[in-house]
Parts: C-alpha cells; structure tokens; sequence
C-alpha cells in the first residue's frame, strides 16, 4: 500500500514536468512559424494548400497552452 502511495506524487510530478506551458507554448510558435514559411514559399501548391489549417493549427494550440500551469 505505501508503493501506491509513493507512486502517485511522482506520476504528478512527471504530468507536471510534461505540461509546463514554456515548452508547449514554444513548439505552438515555431508551428505557427512553419505555417507562415509554408505561405510564403512559391514552390509548392500542396504546402500553400496546408498552410492555413498549420497556422490555425499552432493558434489553436497556443490559446489553449497559455491555459497550463507555469
């Protein structure tokens, strides 16, 4: 009974550790970031086609990160 008890503090600790909100609200930039870069790039119409939904995308996430525990 006391490993049950011991367990669950350090299972919190990892979820804590996992959404801490400066990592998630980077990685939501950086997909914002690409969304951009795929708007801008005169190469391909597939990435143009699909750059609306990551930047909506990385919008999306960013609002609800900025939800998250620091």
């Amino acid at each position: 009974m006391s490993v049950e008890t011991e367990a669950a503090p350090v299972h919190r600790a990892l979820w804590r550790r996992i959404l801490r909100r400066r990592i998630w609200e980077n990685l939501a930039t950086v997909i914002i970031g690409v969304g951009v870069v795929m708007l801008m790039q005169p190469v391909s119409l597939w990435l143009y086609g699909y750059s609306l939904i990551t930047m909506l995308v990385g919008t999306v996430m960013f609002v609800i990160v900025t939800k998250f525990p620091e």
